[in-house]
């Protein structure tokens, strides 16, 4: 099958011609344009989704997993994470229990994030505190054992947290820092026992500050370690995400950090049985505190398009770099040989057509 593209994104660089696809691989690229337009990109990447499609993770079987799935992959999304923010030790079991070991259709599922429950009492965001917990390896071992859990967000400043870091890497789980009140010699620590990337930078940690720049400035300082921010123009300023560009372009990963009513409007919806308002855009539990984003990934890609990335590196921020963050090098890439997890876009970066191991395209 041709895609009848202009161009296309391979392997993080536009080439003109039009795609070939085949048996759930690509076959060909740079091929002479038959019709059509629009560029080819891979399929995105998206390492935190609280929920999408109605479907609040926390509390969805197998069901509401292939509803939010059919959702996200109209998005764009050929792969994510769905995340489970802290909650109760049993209702984190029941909801990893509920998990799809295998995905039949609809994006790929990369393995569950768990966002907590190991996170600084100073920097709970929307986490409820009474769940929060100091590191726990027991803990963590019962989570391990209940589902396919790939992701963990930690305080890393926390006692014990570095014993946990190393016990997950033993696992290969990767391990991020987030919602922590780190200094810089504390996350620096953290990243020199091997962690390489940080949850929504900014967000729910310590301020930067110029005699202590805290884990924010500690992970744009270290060129090793990826950044993940939500660009929904309401949890970063503009200008502090055109600071992390310039100071981490290339390791910069776009993440929606999306809730059930993700792309609905605004409503109301659930986080982990939270109530959540969505007003303007912005979802807010009932006393303010924002509750995750209902941003779209394609979205978010325009959104730091507009703020001056170029189009190829934006597209890299929500395919390439973080399935690097991930360590899943194989997605997130389009070359000749492999996956044919590929989103066409117009000239507008409107999506056009999805496909996900070269399945029949999803119309947006």
């Amino acid at each position: 099958m041709r895609l009848g593209v202009e161009s296309a994104i391979v392997e993080g660089e536009l080439l003109r011609g039009d795609v070939e696809v085949a048996d759930g691989r690509i076959v060909s690229v740079g091929l002479a344009p038959k019709s059509g337009g629009g560029i080819a990109a891979p399929g995105f990447v998206d390492l935190q989704v609280n929920g999408y499609g109605g479907v609040d993770f926390a509390a969805a079987d197998a069901a509401g997993y292939r509803t939010a799935g059919e959702a996200l992959l109209e998005g764009g999304v050929t792969a994510y994470q769905p995340t489970l923010i802290t909650a109760p030790e049993q209702d984190l079991i029941a909801a990893l229990r509920e998990v799809p070991a295998v995905e039949k259709a609809g994006p790929r599922i990369l393995g569950v994030h768990l966002e907590g429950p190991f996170l600084s009492p100073h920097r709970l965001g929307a986490h409820p505190e009474a769940s929060r917990r100091d590191p726990d390896r027991a803990l963590l071992e019962r989570l391990l054992a209940a589902g396919p859990v790939a992701y963990v967000t930690l305080a890393p400043e926390l006692p014990g947290a570095l014993e946990l870091v190393d016990l997950l890497q033993e696992r290969g789980v990767v391990v991020s820092c987030g919602h922590s009140d780190a200094t810089a010699a504390q996350a620096g620590a953290a990243f020199d026992r091997g962690v390489g990337t940080v949850t929504h930078l900014f967000n729910a940690m310590r301020p930067l500050g110029h005699r202590d720049p805290g884990i924010a400035g500690a992970a744009l300082a270290r060129d090793e370690v990826v950044v993940q921010v939500i660009l929904d123009g309401h949890h970063l300023a503009p200008e502090t995400a055109q600071v992390v560009w310039r100071a981490a372009s290339g390791r910069v990963a776009l993440v929606t950090d999306a809730i059930a009513a993700a792309g609905t409007g605004d409503g109301n919806s659930r986080l982990s049985g939270v109530e959540v308002e969505i007003r303007d855009g912005v979802a807010r539990r009932a006393d303010g505190v924002i509750a995750g984003s209902v941003v779209t990934m394609i979205q978010a890609v325009r959104n730091l398009h507009a703020l001056g990335a170029p189009l190829v590196d934006a597209v890299a921020a929500a395919t390439s770099v973080p399935a690097r963050a991930a360590r899943r090098p194989g997605l997130g890439v389009l070359r000749p040989g492999g996956d044919a997890d590929v989103v066409v876009l117009d000239d507008r970066l409107e999506i056009r057509m999805v496909l996900r191991a070269g399945l029949e395209p999803v119309a947006a």
